[in-house]
């Protein structure tokens, strides 16, 4: 099925038609729990991943854990719609410690299915994100990781995995991601209003006309970062959203140059602020505004996963050399 995000509640154009000039092109991914296979773009799927190649593994030391929850009961217990017991380490202070830890596989994107998917090195079109299962250091920092890949190529291969290595327990449920098929949308977005994102003028209309939406129709009222620069959720490309950390300069650390962002990965799909942008095959056409929306967890939270304390995780790219090491950055 595919997903169409609605009408924005008031025109851009009408309202900021100085906006014009900034606009941009966002694809929305629309994850929704499926069963996606090895050659899909997916969030949580099987791997493209030769058989003959290595998994990735997180190497560096991890934080010492107590308890967590095996994959398998998780699995299970999301199916029955319930929630996993949790376990003791089988072997406390050690994981990750004293040997390597296999990543966990996030996502793969094709470009031959996500418009506007930047190319890799060697004009590589499919990416997989990992991301390791432990946290580092005293701020529980993350570990991620990007396989950029040919994809005729590695089609080629004889064989493919196919089941990658787990670890015995994860610390928390939303470490596993849910298998999840993709609807990917292409839709209008435009910059954060915030410091130097735009031009000063500009934040300050932008602003006022916040302050009178807020006057005029009270609790609720569309607001330009809940309902008209950027849409919640996964996306390939546009602008990054910086509600927790407010605007960064992200640049490349190989070579100065300002990285271009590849991927946004969210926790959420919606919430009350920025239900507008929930799809119109995700909606009671017979009610209006929030109450409208159906779908539950399935259409809130798909994945299952979070970044940070509820924030998105945006995968930043050197656009001058894509060989370059990325960057990770949670707003």
């Amino acid at each position: 099925m595919t997903r169409t995000t609605p009408a924005r509640p008031v025109s851009v154009d009408a309202v900021f038609p100085e906006l014009a000039v900034h606009r941009g092109l966002t694809t929305r991914l629309h994850p929704r729990p499926g069963q996606p296979g090895m050659y899909d773009s997916h969030v949580g799927g099987p791997m493209l991943w030769p058989d003959s190649e290595p998994w990735p593994v997180c190497h560096e030391p991890h934080q010492r854990e107590t308890e967590g929850y095996k994959p398998d009961e998780i699995r299970r217990a999301r199916a029955a719609g319930g929630r996993p017991p949790k376990k003791p380490w089988p072997d406390p202070g050690a994981p990750g410690e004293n040997g390597p830890v296999p990543f966990v596989g996030l996502a793969q994107l094709f470009r031959r299915d996500i418009p506007g998917l930047a190319a890799g090195p060697d004009d590589a079109d499919l990416v997989q994100l990992f991301r390791c299962p432990f946290t580092h250091g005293p701020h529980g920092d993350r570990r991620y990781r990007l396989r950029w890949r040919r994809t005729a190529e590695t089609e080629c291969a004889e064989r493919f995995l196919a089941v990658p290595p787990e670890v015995p327990l994860l610390r928390w449920e939303n470490e596993l991601p849910e298998p999840c098929v993709l609807h990917p949308e292409e839709v209008d977005t435009y910059p954060w209003a915030e410091g130097d994102t735009l031009p000063a003028p500009l934040i300050a209309r932008i602003d006022a006309w916040d302050d009178a939406q807020v006057a005029e129709h009270g609790h609720g009222a569309p607001s330009y970062q809940g309902d008209l620069s950027i849409p919640p959720g996964w996306r390939v490309g546009g602008f990054p959203s910086w509600a927790s950390t407010g605007p960064m300069a992200i640049a490349c650390e190989s070579c100065a140059t300002p990285m271009r962002l590849l991927l946004t990965a969210g926790g959420d799909e919606m919430d009350a602020a920025s239900h507008s942008w929930v799809p119109l095959e995700d909606r009671d056409p017979s009610l209006r505004g929030m109450a409208s929306v159906r779908g539950g967890q399935c259409l809130a939270q798909p994945t299952r996963l979070r970044f940070g304390r509820d924030r998105d995780l945006h995968v930043f790219t050197c656009p001058a050399n894509p060989r370059h090491p990325p960057r990770w950055v949670l707003s």
